[in-house]
C-alpha cells in the first residue's frame, strides 16, 4: 500500500491481494491496463481465485481511467476556481472506492456482449457519480471522515481557516464540497457520453441512468426525514434504503450495462430482480456496520449511525423487538446531548440483546436467496452468473 496514505476501507477490502502494487497511486497507470482488463471476459470468471484476480484488475483499470479523466479536467477547468486544494481533494477522493457499481455495470454488459474497452470506460463513469453522492452526503450528515480521511468539507474548511479568509470557514467548506459534487455529477455523464460506445447503445441506457439519479436524489430527500425519534416502520426504512442505496449500488448499474449490451427484456428483468435483492441486502449489511463496524475498517466514525440518531433497519428492528424497559433506555440515549464511548457501547449491547442483529441477518439471507433464484432463471452464461453470485457475497459478507 502507499505508505504516505492511510489505508481506506476500500483498500482494506483488497489487502493482501495487491501485494507489490501501489493501490493508492494509480496516476500514470498505463492505458493498456484498461484494454487488458476489458479483454478478460467470461473465461476469467470461472473460478473463485480467477474472479478475485479479475476484480482486482478491473478496479485498478477503473480507478486509473477515472483519475486520468479527473486530472485532465482539474488542469483545464478546476485550476481557475481559486481554490488550489480542490483538485487535490477530488483526486484523493476518487482513488479510494471499491468500484462496486462499476463492477456491476460491466457484469451487466458481459451478460449480453463480449468484453469491450469502451464499455469498461463507460462503467468507470459511475465512480464519479458515486463521488458526487458521497461528497454531498457527508455534508448532509455532517460526517467528519470518509474512507479513513477527513471528509472533503472538513478539508476545505481547514483550507479556508489556514488562509485567514473572510466569512465562515465551516460554511465555505460545506459549499465547496457541494460544488465539487456538482462537478462530479456533470463529469460523470460526460464521461459516459464520451466513452466510445455508439449513440444507439447509449440511448438504451439513458432511461435507466436517469431513473438511477432520480432515485438517488429522492432517496436522499427521504433519508433526511428519517429520525429514530419518530420511529418509522421497518418497511418505510427499507423503502428509503432501496431508493437511496440498493437500486443505485446494484440494480441500476447492472441494468444500464445490460441495456447497453442489448440484453433481452427477460434478462433485464431477472437482473433487476437480482439487483433489487442484493442492493437491499447491501444496505442491510451497511446498517449493521453503521453500529457495530470498526472505524479502522469502515473508515467511518465509531457508532456513526448512533451518533446521528439514524433510523436504520437495525435501529428500528431493535426498537420493535425491545421490551418496555429497553425502549426507555433507548429513549434516554436518543435524547442525550452528548454520547460518550461508554454510552455507545451500552447502546450497542442493548441493540444486540433485542435480537435485532439476528433479525437483520435473516433478512440479508432471504434477499441473497431471492437473488440466486433470479440468476438461476436468467439464462445468463454460467461464468457471468457465477460472478454475480460471488458479487452478492462481496456485498453482504463484508466488514466495510
Amino acid at each position: 500500500m502507499n505508505p504516505s496514505r492511510p489505508m481506506s476501507a476500500a483498500d482494506a477490502d483488497f489487502e493482501g491481494v495487491f501485494e507489490g502494487a501501489n493501490v493508492g497511486d494509480v496516476r500514470g497507470f498505463p492505458r493498456v491496463a484498461l484494454a487488458e482488463a476489458a479483454r478478460k471476459g467470461p473465461a476469467a470468471l470461472s473460478a473463485t481465485d480467477q474472479f478475485d484476480d479479475w476484480r482486482i484488475s478491473l478496479r485498478r483499470a477503473v480507478l486509473a481511467e477515472v483519475e486520468a479523466f479527473v486530472s485532465a479536467r482539474c488542469t483545464d477547468t478546476l485550476g481557475d476556481c481559486g481554490v488550489d486544494a480542490a483538485g487535490e481533494v477530488l483526486l484523493e477522493f476518487v482513488k479510494g472506492g471499491k468500484c462496486l457499481r462499476s463492477t456491476f455495470m460491466y457484469l451487466g454488459w458481459l451478460s449480453g456482449a463480449p468484453p469491450s474497452e469502451a464499455a469498461l470506460s463507460a462503467t468507470a463513469s459511475l465512480e464519479l457519480l458515486h463521488a458526487f453522492a458521497l461528497l454531498q452526503d457527508d455534508v448532509m450528515d455532517d460526517s467528519p471522515s470518509r474512507r479513513g480521511l477527513p471528509a472533503a468539507h472538513i478539508q476545505f474548511e481547514r483550507w479556508h481557516r489556514q488562509r485567514g479568509l473572510s466569512g465562515s470557514s465551516r460554511r465555505f467548506g460545506e459549499s465547496a464540497a457541494v460544488l465539487l459534487g456538482d462537478l462530479c455529477l456533470i463529469w460523470a455523464e460526460q464521461m459516459l457520453r464520451d466513452c466510445g460506445l455508439s449513440r444507439h447503445q447509449l440511448h438504451r441506457a439513458w432511461p435507466r441512468y436517469d431513473a438511477m439519479r432520480t432515485e438517488l436524489a429522492v432517496g436522499q430527500f427521504a433519508d433526511l426525514t428519517l429520525d429514530v425519534r419518530k420511529l418509522p416502520t421497518l418497511d418505510a426504512v427499507l423503502n428509503v434504503a432501496r431508493l437511496k442505496s440498493g437500486n443505485y449500488t446494484v440494480r441500476r448499474p447492472l441494468e444500464i450495462g445490460a441495456a447497453m449490451a442489448g440484453c433481452s427484456e427477460h434478462t433485464l428483468a431477472r437482473l433487476g430482480e437480482y439487483g433489487s435483492a442484493v442492493g437491499e441486502a447491501f444496505q442491510l449489511r451497511d446498517d449493521i456496520l453503521g453500529v457495530f463496524g470498526s472505524p479502522g475498517t469502515t473508515g467511518k466514525p465509531n457508532g456513526g449511525d448512533l451518533l446521528e440518531r439514524k433510523a436504520t433497519s437495525l435501529m428500528v428492528a431493535a426498537y420493535e423487538l425491545a421490551d418496555n424497559s429497553t425502549r426507555r433506555e433507548f429513549g434516554k440515549l436518543v435524547d442525550r446531548d452528548h454520547l460518550t464511548d461508554e454510552d455507545l457501547e451500552h447502546w450497542r449491547s442493548l441493540i444486540f440483546a433485542t435480537g435485532a442483529v439476528q433479525r437483520i441477518e435473516e433478512l440479508i439471507t432471504d434477499r441473497v436467496e431471492i437473488a440466486q433464484k433470479a440468476l438461476d432463471s436468467s439464462g445468463i452464461d454460467g461464468p457471468i452468473s457465477g460472478a454475480l453470485a460471488s458479487m452478492a457475497g462481496v456485498c453482504t459478507k463484508r466488514a466495510a
